[in-house]
């Protein structure tokens, strides 16, 4: 008698332990339904639901990790892009404004000038700011990314300093191109357009324009460039409405895919309470 009774005590708790190790609501089996599943090798049904439980949320947790990884390399590769691409155009804009040579006989226009030194002076601070973050956050990216575990990228500040890592890329790419753009142009006012002048003119003289071999060779480069930077800005817009486009396609298909195992996971649950 001792024994059936703890015989039968084991088999009440046998549902409750394996509902708690589910996570789900299981009821008492019902009479005379088979535990062992066909198909299975003799495997309990119990077992196998808990082992396809296990392997759908180590498949999720492991697309998780994965989407973490994509996130660290992306941010990775754009701080990089970020620090060589504003260190060589900050490094031009600096010696183009220091080997510039003005002409002393010209009478240069005022508003020309001060947008050279302007443009110059905005492309080099925007270049360096973009350089100073991706100098200080790559290398606690780089630290991480080197570590050979899945685990490791929660220690990333990847996901901290993401706006700061998007405004070095939006400064080195967008605006720090832009403006190197424009301070080629106004450098080739610059350059050319004391090109076959005459004495500078009086004070009393009113301004007028000159044509000459070296306003002309000015007013060329500025035709050249207009289109250029159209495209540049078309092409920008263009391709982060299609990048914006793409993660929204994929969050819609790991939303589904979440979807899916919700149902399968629905599914196994009734299973279970059938049993």
């Amino acid at each position: 008698m001792p024994g059936e009774l703890t015989e039968q005590r084991e088999q009440s708790q046998l549902p409750g332990a394996m509902s708690s190790e589910l996570n789900v609501p299981m009821g008492s089996p019902a009479p005379g339904v088979s535990e062992q599943c066909p198909g299975r090798g003799g495997m309990d049904y119990r077992d196998w639901v808990r082992r396809s439980y296990l392997e759908l949320v180590t498949s999720n947790h492991h697309s998780v990790q994965a989407l973490s990884w994509r996130k660290l390399y992306l941010s990775r590769a754009k701080l990089k892009a970020s620090s060589r691409t504003s260190a060589l155009l900050s490094g031009f804009a600096m010696v183009a404004m220091v080997e510039v040579q003005l002409e002393m006989h010209y009478d240069y226009p005022p508003a020309l000038l001060i947008a050279f030194s302007v443009c110059t002076t905005v492309l080099v601070a925007v270049h360096l700011f973009a350089l100073l973050i991706s100098t200080c956050i790559l290398p606690n990216v780089e630290a991480v990314s080197n570590i050979h575990n899945l685990n490791s990228v929660s220690e990333s500040p990847h996901e901290r300093m993401h706006y700061y890592i998007e405004l070095a890329w939006g400064f080195s790419t967008a605006l720090g191109i832009l403006l190197f753009l424009a301070e080629v142009v106004l450098l080739c006012w610059i350059k050319f357009l004391p090109v076959d002048s005459t004495a500078a003119p009086k004070p009393t003289t009113p301004p007028r324009v000159r044509q000459n071999s070296g306003w002309q060779a000015a007013l060329a480069s500025t035709i050249i460039m207009v289109p250029v930077g159209v495209i540049f800005v078309v092409f920008t817009i263009h391709f982060y409405r299609t990048l914006v486009h793409h993660k929204t396609e994929r969050h819609h298909q790991e939303i589904e895919e979440l979807h899916k195992i919700k149902i399968q996971l629905d599914g196994q649950e009734r299973g279970l309470l059938t049993v």
